[in-house]
C-alpha cells in the first residue's frame, strides 16, 4: 500500500510540473516580463492598429537615396560658408573712420602752413556717414570706398589748384563699420579693427587668443550683412580656402555643437550621444552607442525614431506622410548594413534597439526551471 500510494504521489507531481510548463508556454504572450526594450513587432504591428499614428519605413538600399532627399526636419542644420571670392572691403575708408591729414608744403606764402613753417596738421576727422570729410579750402572731399592711397592720391590732386608743390600723408584708424567682432568662444572676445591689409578670419580668432580650450567639437558662426554662416573649425582649420578675408561689421562667434541623438533600448548605452562629426550615419551612430547588446538586442529591429514638421509631409513619397516616422533596419542582411552605411541621422532621433524575442523565452524557461527546483525540492521532502 505504501509503495502504491508513492507512486501515485509521484504521479501527482509530474502531472503538475507539465501542467506549470503548459501554463507558462501558453501565457507568454500575455504576460509582462521584465524587459529593457519593446519587440520588434509591439512597436511595428502597432502601424496597423494606429491607423494615422504614425509611419513605418523599412530603409532598404532600394529606398536609401530616396529617403536622403526628403525634406529636413527643424532640427536639421545645412552649413553654409561664403566663397573665396567674397573678398575683403576691410582696406577700403567707411564711414565712422578717423582719419588724420599732414600737409607738407614748400612754398613761403602758402596758405596752408603758417609763416615758417613747412607743414600742417589736420587730426582726427571722422568719416561722416555719407562717407565725407571736411578739408580747408577744399571743402567736403568724399573717400568713402576708397583705399587710403588712393584717398591720398585724391586730397593731393585736389590741393595742387591752391598749393602745386604740396604732399599729403594720410593715416587711417578703423572705425566700427571697419572692424570685426569676435563675440565668444575665444580667449579675449572685442573689437579687432581692419588696417591695411586684409584680416583672415583664422587670423582674427588667432589675435583673440585662439579658440577656447573647453569647446566641445566648435562651430565658428560669421554673421555678415544679415546673413549667417556656419562651419565646423576644424573643416576650417583644414580647407585653405575656407579661410575668407573678413569685411568691416562681420561678427563671429565660436560655439559648441551641440547637436545629439538619443540612443535607447538594448543598446550598449542609453544615454544623449553628441554628433562628433558633421554628418552621422546609422551605422557610424550603432558605433558610437557600443553596437547592440549582445543576448539581449533583435538585430532584426533597429529603429530610428524621428519627428518631422507639418510642413514637410508629403503624398507622393517624395517626403514622409505622417509627422512621426520610424524607420526600421535589419542589420542581419547585406540590404539592411548597406543601407545603415547610406541613411544619415538627424539632431533630436533616437536609435533604438528592440528586445529579442527570444529574451522573453529565456525568462520564461528561468521561471518554469525555478517552478520545476521547487516541485522537485517538495517531492525530495
Amino acid at each position: 500500500m505504501i509503495v502504491e500510494a508513492k507512486e501515485q504521489a509521484r504521479g501527482l507531481i509530474a502531472a503538475l510540473r507539465w501542467a506549470a510548463l503548459c501554463l507558462a508556454v501558453l501565457t507568454v504572450p500575455a504576460c509582462s516580463l521584465p524587459r529593457g526594450a519593446a519587440i520588434t513587432s509591439e512597436i511595428l504591428d502597432a502601424e496597423r492598429a494606429e491607423i494615422g499614428a504614425y509611419q513605418v519605413v523599412r530603409v532598404s538600399r532600394a529606398n536609401a537615396a530616396a529617403i536622403a532627399t526628403w525634406p529636413r526636419t527643424a532640427t536639421q542644420t545645412h552649413y553654409a560658408w561664403p566663397p573665396a571670392s567674397a573678398g575683403a572691403r576691410g582696406t577700403a575708408i567707411r564711414a565712422g573712420d578717423v582719419l588724420s591729414l599732414a600737409i607738407w608744403d614748400s612754398q613761403d606764402n602758402s596758405l596752408l602752413t603758417e609763416p615758417g613753417a613747412r607743414s600742417v596738421e589736420i587730426p582726427r576727422m571722422t568719416v561722416s556717414p555719407e562717407g565725407t570729410i571736411f578739408v580747408p579750402y577744399l571743402d567736403e572731399i568724399n573717400v568713402s570706398g576708397k583705399p587710403p592711397a588712393e584717398a591720398r592720391r585724391l586730397l593731393q590732386d585736389r590741393l595742387g589748384s591752391i598749393a602745386p608743390s604740396a604732399q599729403v600723408q594720410l593715416e587711417r584708424v578703423a572705425g566700427a563699420r571697419n572692424s570685426v567682432d569676435l563675440v565668444s568662444g575665444v580667449a579675449s572676445p572685442g573689437s579687432y579693427p581692419l588696417q591695411d591689409g586684409p584680416l583672415r578670419i583664422l587670423s582674427a580668432i588667432a589675435q583673440g587668443g585662439g579658440i577656447a580650450p573647453g569647446l566641445r567639437h566648435p562651430l565658428v558662426r560669421l554673421q555678415r550683412g544679415g546673413r549667417s554662416y556656419t562651419i565646423r573649425a576644424e573643416r576650417l582649420l583644414d580647407h585653405a580656402p575656407l579661410n575668407i578675408p573678413l569685411r568691416g561689421g562681420d561678427v563671429i562667434a565660436l560655439l559648441e555643437d551641440e547637436r545629439s541623438f538619443t540612443a535607447f533600448g538594448a543598446t550598449g548605452t542609453e544615454q544623449l550621444i553628441r554628433f562628433e562629426q558633421e554628418e552621422i550615419t546609422a551605422m557610424e551612430a550603432l558605433s558610437l552607442i557600443g553596437g547592440l547588446s549582445e543576448g539581449r538586442a533583435n538585430p532584426k529591429g533597429v529603429l530610428v525614431l524621428r519627428d518631422y514638421g507639418h510642413e514637410t509631409l508629403r503624398s507622393d513619397g517624395t517626403g514622409p506622410s505622417r509627422r512621426q516616422v520610424v524607420f526600421a533596419f535589419d542589420m542581419t542582411s547585406a540590404d539592411g548594413l548597406f543601407a545603415a552605411r547610406r541613411f544619415r541621422i538627424a539632431p533630436g532621433d533616437t536609435v533604438m534597439a528592440t528586445e529579442s524575442p527570444v529574451t522573453s523565452v529565456r525568462t520564461v524557461l528561468g521561471l518554469v526551471g525555478s517552478a520545476f527546483g521547487v516541485a522537485s525540492g517538495v517531492q525530495n521532502y
